[in-house]
């Protein structure tokens, strides 16, 4: 018995053309729009990292394949307005990567290579990338070193995009031990407004101290996004170890008194 064949890229476009044929398509899929699927796209980019975090690469293939399929969806809604197929998605994501690196295909075609021991210099590879990015966003109409910056990224991940952007412009504190003046002088100003009735002023000075924790993480070398997401990781299993403990002991967390409750937190921390 001959082995099935492996399905392709093209099988997956065929595929999705089926599910939006107005024919004998899926209900489902024929009613989706770019903006009802844009939180399930959102969905698939978090199980990947999810994934990646735990170290699950026996299921990170069928992770990526979810979040392909999205962009497939994408696609085939901008092929039925018009706009746009698959395969100019990657034709233009191919031609943007080389022009991205000339130091890999210095005559600006795929094919083309460098000679033997003649790599670019790290830093010259870098200057290029920035110049041929700005270059891009010169193109589209954009202007100020923050203006491709998307809105709508998580805020952690947005604020260190933008102050790493506007770092490479020199707007930057010199030393990590200036972010940490800055973050303790904003957190006496938060104490200030903590005392007082302006809830506005009290949202914007804890976002402050935020941003300016976010500015720590980024002098340290971290990403703040991935360490939140570690620090909530850790608080989640010291959390479930308490329940565990409560429900040997026969207790219930409401009924706990602060000193009692802080024990079982200890107990927790000890059992990891």
């Amino acid at each position: 018995m001959n082995k099935k064949r492996p399905y392709t890229i093209d099988d997956l476009v065929y595929l999705m053309a089926r599910l939006r044929s107005p024919e004998n398509g899926c209900p489902w899929d024929r009613a989706q729009d770019y903006q009802s699927i844009v939180p399930y796209t959102l969905e698939e980019v978090y199980e990947v990292v999810d994934t990646i975090e735990r170290g699950d690469y026996g299921h990170l293939g069928e992770e990526l394949g979810d979040l392909l399929f999205q962009v497939v969806f994408y696609a085939r809604l901008a092929e039925e307005e018009g706009h746009f197929d698959f395969p100019s998605v990657v034709d233009g994501i191919v031609g943007k990567l080389i022009s991205r690196h000339p130091h890999v295909f210095p005559d600006g075609t795929l094919g083309s290579t460098r000679p033997d021991g003649t790599g670019a210099d790290e830093t010259r590879i870098k200057e290029t990338w920035e110049d041929i990015k700005r270059r891009e966003r010169t193109g589209k109409g954009m202007t100020g070193h923050l203006a491709d910056i998307p809105v709508a990224l998580p805020a952690l991940s947005r604020a260190q995009k933008v102050q790493k952007r506007a770092a490479k412009h020199g707007f930057d504190w010199q030393q990590a031990g200036a972010v940490i003046d800055k973050i303790r002088e904003e957190m006496e100003e938060l104490e200030i407004e903590m005392a007082g009735p302006d809830r506005g002023k009290l949202a914007e000075e804890m976002g402050d101290l935020l941003f300016a924790c976010v500015n720590m993480a980024r002098h340290l070398g971290l990403d703040a996004e991935a360490t939140l997401r570690r620090a909530t990781s850790k608080f989640e299993r010291r959390y479930r170890d308490m329940e565990s403990f409560l429900e040997q002991d026969g207790r219930e967390m409401e009924n706990l008194d602060p000193e009692t409750r802080e024990d079982y937190w200890r107990r927790a921390k000890s059992a990891e």
